[in-house]
C-alpha cells in the first residue's frame, strides 16, 4: 500500500548517485537501512514513524537508523517539514554505485553484509509485487516477468553482458524528477532488477554428474 502524501513529496534534493566509500559502505551495511533509503528514495520525504510502520519496526529503530543515515550523508532532515514533535527525512541522492573490487577486497564483510541486505530487499519488492500482481491492471499484469537463463561464459565476456544489459536499460526513461515530468500517460514506475551470478560448482555439460 502506498500514502498519496508521500507518494506525492518533493523530489530528493542533491545529487542523482553517491559511491559508495568504506564509510558508507559500512553505513549501510544493515538490511533496515537499506530499505529506509530504499523508502525514502522511492516516496519522497517522511517521518520514523510512518518508515516504521512499512518496514514492520519500531519508530524508535527507525529513529536510530535514520540518524546513522544521517550521520553517513545518505538522508537529512527536511527543515520544511514537521514541527518540534515530528522530524521529517528526506533521502540526499537517488542512487547507489557500488562497483570497486579493491573497497570489496577493504572491507569483506561490510561487503557481504551490504550485499546481502540489497538482496534481501530486491526479495522483499518482489514479493510485494506478487501480491498485488492480482488486483494489477491486465496490462500491467501482463508485463511481469521472472525468468532466468543458464549461460556458460568466461569471466570477460559476463563483465560485457553487464554492461550490454545497463546500456538496454538505460535506453528507457528513467524515474526521476527531470524525466518524469515529461512522461506520457500511463506511464508508471517499472523496477529492473538484475542479477548475474556465478555458479562455479556447475559441471561442464560433458563432465559426469558427480564430479566435484
Amino acid at each position: 500500500m502506498t500514502d498519496p502524501e508521500e507518494r506525492t513529496a518533493d523530489p530528493a534534493p542533491g545529487t542523482d548517485a553517491v559511491v559508495l566509500d568504506a564509510k558508507g559502505l559500512r553505513a549501510l551495511a544493515h538490511p533496515v537501512r537499506v530499505q529506509l533509503v530504499g523508502l525514502l528514495r522511492k516516496y519522497g520525504p517522511s517521518t520514523a514513524t510512518r518508515l516504521a510502520e512499512r518496514l514492520g519496526v519500531n519508530s524508535g529503530t527507525a529513529s536510530y537508523h535514520l540518524r546513522q543515515l544521517g550521520a553517513a550523508g545518505f538522508v537529512e532532515e527536511d527543515t520544511g517539514r514537521g514541527n518540534a514533535r515530528e522530524r521529517w527525512w528526506r533521502s540526499v541522492h537517488l542512487s547507489t554505485e557500488f562497483d570497486d573490487p579493491e573497497l570489496a577486497e577493504r572491507e569483506p564483510e561490510a561487503t557481504l553484509a551490504y550485499l546481502q541486505s540489497v538482496a534481501a530487499a530486491y526479495t522483499l519488492r518482489t514479493q510485494r509485487a506478487l501480491n498485488e500482481l492480482q488486483t494489477m491492471p491486465r496490462a500491467w499484469r501482463d508485463t511481469f516477468d521472472m525468468s532466468d537463463w543458464a549461460l556458460r561464459l568466461t569471466p570477460e565476456e559476463a563483465a560485457t553482458l553487464r554492461r550490454e544489459l545497463r546500456d538496454v536499460v538505460a535506453r528507457y526513461r528513467r524515474d526521476v524528477p527531470e524525466e518524469t515530468a515529461t512522461a506520457p500517460a500511463g506511464a508508471a514506475r517499472v523496477a529492473v532488477i538484475s542479477h548475474l551470478l556465478p555458479e562455479l560448482d556447475a559441471p561442464a555439460p560433458d563432465a559426469p554428474a558427480d564430479t566435484p
